[in-house]
């Protein structure tokens, strides 16, 4: 398995690498570029369709690696969960959401088509049987079936539209939304390896890793190139679907939290910016006007640097990952103990912190 695990990111890593050059001359040839305004944080022109990149490395070493397992009897597509119908569904998905967003990187989409982009997309990847569908409850020793198909589609559809959008609102700094997305895959990684997971969720995550360390040398601050709306919401559609697939053979609710703890922070994001929204413009509608209160937001305003402000939420969000991983592994008393211990360093480092940072700019 290890040997698989490897070629996966090495192949999706290589191919992104190599690939993100042709992204950017690309962007530069059909005007998918990011100017500079208020909202930005770039000071100048940056091209914006890195996720290509991204989305070729994950898509060239995921078929590839699955086509070979298949070859060596290591991974049967055909038998009873039925992978090559679900796969079939996430490929058009992924293509599907892909040419939505490509348009948005080029011409520029109502957030209400982006939306509906996101619902096809995942109403596609419900409709071939990647769907959340039963839960075993621990203590109580019993399983939730979901015998409603109605609730089965509410539940699956949103959970990746949410997750698809959470990522998306937290691309606002140069590797940002890469980084995040790259530290959940590596929480994932573990989760799944723990949890005994099938292959293809674990393949798939890796391959997704790969993917995004391939492109974070070009992305990350001073920025090359940004991932855009295509690489943004193809990151956060592929977690929520890989996470799916990983919880597939074992329903249990500290499995299905554990993606919510580690995707924690662009949750979080994305709650807080609705209900800002929404009392701000006194409206539904207002949850489609982006703003500049995000988390990466405040932070710049308190006067922490582009890089100072990613690093800051990175190891927020691997807090979080390994309170998920402890969590699973040992329980709620050690990852609670552990949450203390981090929140106590930090408190007592803070003001040593911030008066060291004040000193740096006089």
């Amino acid at each position: 398995m290890w040997g698989d695990i490897s070629i996966a990111f090495l192949l999706a890593f290589v191919t992104a690498f190599v690939m993100t050059p042709y992204t950017i001359r690309l962007a530069k040839k059909v005007g998918a570029i990011d100017m500079p305004e208020k909202r930005r944080i770039n000071e100048e022109p940056i091209p914006r369709l890195g996720g290509v990149a991204v989305i070729i490395g994950f898509l060239l070493s995921s078929i590839y690696l699955l086509i070979v397992m298949t070859l060596e009897n290591t991974f049967n597509p055909f038998g009873e969960e039925q992978y090559l119908h679900k796969l079939i569904g996430i490929l058009i998905a992924i293509i599907v959401l892909a040419v939505f967003c490509f348009i948005d990187d080029v011409k520029g989409l109502p957030a209400i088509v982006k939306l509906l982009g996101q619902t096809i997309a995942a109403v596609i990847v419900v409709s071939f049987g990647t769907q959340i569908d039963n839960v075993n409850i621990p203590f109580l020793e019993q399983t939730l079936n979901i015998n409603n198909h109605v609730y089965i589609y509410i539940l699956s559809v949103g959970w990746i539209i949410g997750i698809t959008n959470a990522i998306n609102l937290i691309d606002g700094l140069d590797g940002l939304s890469s980084g995040i997305t790259l530290i959940s895959c590596f929480s994932l990684i573990i989760v799944f390896t723990m949890n005994q997971s099938p292959i293809v969720a674990i393949i798939l995550i890796t391959a997704l890793a790969g993917a995004i360390v391939g492109f974070m040398p070009y992305n990350f601050n001073p920025a090359k190139t940004f991932i855009g709306d295509t690489g943004a919401q193809f990151l956060g559609f592929s977690l929520a679907v890989i996470s799916i697939l990983g919880t597939a053979k074992t329903y249990t609710l500290l499995v299905l939290i554990a993606p919510l703890i580690i995707l924690a922070l662009p949750i979080a994001d994305t709650l807080f910016a609705i209900v800002r929204r929404i009392i701000k413009g006194h409206s539904i509608k207002a949850i489609f006007s982006p703003d500049t209160g995000h988390l990466h937001h405040k932070l710049m305003k308190k006067g922490y640097t582009q890089k100072q402000a990613v690093l800051i939420l990175y190891g927020i969000s691997a807090c979080f990952g390994m309170f998920a991983i402890i969590l699973l592994e040992s329980g709620i008393w050690k990852a609670l103990s552990f949450a203390l211990m981090i929140v106590a360093v930090i408190a007592i480092g803070y003001r040593d912190f911030v008066k060291n940072r004040n000193d740096d700019k006089k």
